[in-house]
């Protein structure tokens, strides 16, 4: 699939390109061993199964391979040879240029019935429409046209070339087979080669909508005076908006009469959060958060008359919730799961292996500053058995850059090592690898103490964990990309830096390529979207566009505002800004959640609406699935509630023994687990709110060089 991959000149001898940014053994270290047995749960096998299935499936040009090229190119069709042979024997380029203008005059016109916006090529500079078909022979027949006689040879050109293929033909052509045409830099200028690129893209993209029934993700539709959620968003809003009645009341009152609070993750599926979002308007002590609020707001609850807390999560929040309450001197209260079987996260389990054990006595054995980064989605016990060994603190997916950074600039010499999650880790990786070969003024935009050689010079010296993975990423990682490169491939793509996952490689390679991508910090995605809509309205005709938002939903409402603002002030009805959201539907943010990423206070949503698909910022697995995709968060049902709720204070009380979390009974360095395991968090709190890594971490990282 080229999905991206668009990365031949059209002009000038053809060349191999990669399709990703490399990441060389002697640039940025990383720590692999064997993959460990998984052996928790059937479920968990069969995703990894499911996930392999699916790399299978993907074709090798949406996947980076390190020190790849693109070889082993089909052989070109005859009609496509006949024209590269007509242009190659063509030396002086004014002739090449005449027969551009020849082929421009042999396009037949396309209906005006069929110059809408949704048959646009979106990228052009001129106006380009392409249409596709299936003949009775079932091959593709294309149509096309521009308002640029110099676009609309190239137009015509791609018609003659694709018309009559066959449909897997279409998608084998790739533009370092069109290289040879040699058009000259005077006929490719930049925007046109990128308009020429796009035009091929839509080709691609229109074929496997006539072939492939394909899914559709969630997305918002924005006007001058509407926003419009569509298919399977505007599904999940219903159900978080209208929640059974019925299961509302029952929840109250068992929840009343038995003093019962709940703290819940809140990656849960719309209808489950429905339900608790109502319940919490008549019973106060249900608390939906990230898993760093949790804790403290149980030991609220206990605190205000709850005598049992129900925690709706996997297991390793659980068990943070019992440990701080036991710390707070609640070890009377209750705490239940929603499962007498494990709930687990293969994420948060990979940092309590042997292997990760290893690689953090790695980092403690260089002789060298050493600093941990662990993500925040992992138990109390990694985090102080981790600190034990190396100096540690704990990061979110919005603030792991700034983190890693400030680091590298806080402290001479410092190797940082990145864990558990391997995705995120390869980002950073690649991220800094590709901010390396920018300017200055580019690297101190994300970072003003650091340069482009301050960034060359840690690249040696950043690690990350290479067998951490999430069973959501496998299931739902693979069909996401997919999806977007069949689907969403003619689209505008956007990856925030931070964001784990292939949206990011696909952005950039959409954006080196054809000017279509951009990776970067909230106001760089912001600023993409803003310049592509004001084109559009300097331009006299109507027009949509659509943008796969390859970042956490905490932006959302900046782009709502900045776009429906351009459009109200330019008077236009005849444009439509539609932003795509590459997410399970089931992953919701709604304005009853807080983010860690926002101090702890609650997410804000555009004007009007309750809920947007994707995960909250600073807190995901990935950006593709969210946590509510995953079958252990799914053990979290509102069935499992009530039956834990109604055996409370009952002799089927009994029964709930198997639901009670793990206690934490060990010590580390004479502490409690709950005391040694926050201390890295508070590490983060305080850079969080300085700016500066806090002294007790730098003299710590400082005082066990050996």
């Amino acid at each position: 699939m080229q999905c991206s991959g668009l990365s031949a000149i059209l002009h000038g001898t053809p060349k191999l390109y990669t399709t990703s940014v490399q990441l060389h053994a002697n640039t940025v270290r990383s720590y692999k061993l064997h993959r460990p047995r998984l052996h928790r749960k059937q479920t968990r096998a069969a995703a990894i199964q499911k996930s392999q299935q699916l790399a299978e499936r993907v074709p090798a040009s949406s996947v980076a391979q390190e020190g790849s090229v693109l070889v082993d190119q089909p052989i070109l069709p005859k009609r496509i040879q006949y024209i590269v042979d007509e242009f190659q024997s063509m030396s002086d380029p004014k002739e090449r240029y005449k027969l551009l203008l020849k082929y421009a005059r042999t396009l037949p016109a396309l209906d005006a019935a069929k110059k809408v916006p949704a048959n646009r090529v979106m990228g052009c500079t001129s106006e380009v429409w392409m249409t596709a078909r299936l003949d009775d022979s079932n091959r593709i027949q294309f149509s096309g046209d521009s308002d640029s006689e110099l676009t609309r040879g190239l137009c015509a050109l791609l018609v003659q070339l694709m018309s009559g293929l066959k449909p897997e033909e279409v998608l084998q052509v790739k533009p370092e087979m069109l290289s040879a045409l040699n058009l000259g830099p005077a006929v490719m200028a930049p925007s046109r080669t990128n308009g020429f690129l796009n035009m091929l893209e839509t080709m691609r993209k229109r074929t496997v909508m006539l072939t492939e029934h394909l899914p559709r993700f969630p997305s918002l539709h924005i006007t001058g005076d509407a926003i419009t959620p569509q298919g399977s968003f505007a599904e999940a809003q219903a159900q978080y908006l209208a929640p059974n009645a019925a299961q509302v009341d029952a929840l109250v009152k068992v929840l009343s009469e038995k003093k019962i609070g709940i703290v819940a993750h809140f990656y849960m599926d719309p209808q489950v959060q429905g339900v608790l979002t109502s319940a919490a308007e008549r019973w106060p002590h249900i608390h939906i958060s990230d898993s760093l609020v949790m804790a403290d707001r149980a030991v609220a609850m206990v605190e205000e008359g709850c005598t049992t807390v129900a925690v709706l999560g996997v297991d390793f929040m659980s068990e943070n919730v019992r440990a701080i309450l036991d710390e707070a001197g609640h070890k009377d209260t209750k705490v239940y799961r929603m499962a007498s079987d494990d709930i687990g996260c293969s994420l948060a389990e990979a940092a309590e292996t042997g292997l990760y054990s290893d690689y953090l006595s790695q980092a403690a054995a260089t002789g060298k500053p050493a600093m941990h980064v662990v993500y925040i989605n992992t138990s109390l016990k990694t985090k102080a058995e981790a600190h034990a060994v190396v100096p540690t603190i704990t990061c979110t997916s919005s603030n792991v850059v700034q983190t890693v950074l400030q680091g590298f600039a806080q402290i001479p010499d410092l190797t940082v090592w990145y864990g558990p999650d391997t995705y995120m880790g390869r980002n950073l990786a690649q991220l800094f690898t590709s901010l390396a070969d920018l300017p200055d003024e580019e690297v101190q935009k994300l970072h003003p103490k650091h340069t482009q050689a301050s960034v060359r010079a840690l690249l040696p010296r950043l690690h990350y964990f290479e067998e951490g993975t999430c069973i959501v990423h496998h299931i739902f990682g693979g069909e996401v990309t997919e999806l977007v490169c069949k689907a969403y491939g003619d689209a505008y793509l956007t990856a925030h830096f931070e964001v784990p996952g292939e949206m990011f490689t696909l952005a950039m390679e959409a954006k080196k390529t054809r000017d279509m991508g951009v990776v970067g910090s909230t106001s760089n995605i912001l600023d993409f979207i803003s310049s592509k809509v004001k084109c559009a309205l300097d331009k006299p005709f109507a027009d949509k566009l659509q943008f796969v938002l390859g970042t956490e939903s905490g932006m959302i409402t900046s782009i709502v505002r900045k776009v429906q603002g351009l459009l109200k002030e330019s008077g236009r009805d005849d444009l439509e800004v539609e932003i795509v959201f590459p997410v399970s539907p089931e992953s919701i943010t709604t304005s009853s959640q807080t983010s860690a990423a926002n101090g702890g206070g609650p997410v804000l949503l555009p004007g009007g609406l309750s809920m947007i698909p994707g995960p909250a910022s600073g807190e995901g697995c990935s950006t593709e699935g969210g946590c509510a995709s995953c079958p252990y968060m799914k053990m979290n049902s509102l069935t499992a509630l009530m039956s834990v709720c109604e055996r409370v204070d009952t002799p089927g009380e009994v029964l709930l023994e198997a639901y009670k979390p793990r206690a934490y009974t060990e010590t580390v360095n004479g502490r409690s687990m709950a005391q040694a395991g926050c201390e890295p968090i508070l590490h983060m709190r305080a850079f969080q709110s300085s700016g500066q890594l806090p002294d007790s971490l730098v003299q710590d990282v400082l005082s066990r060089v050996k």
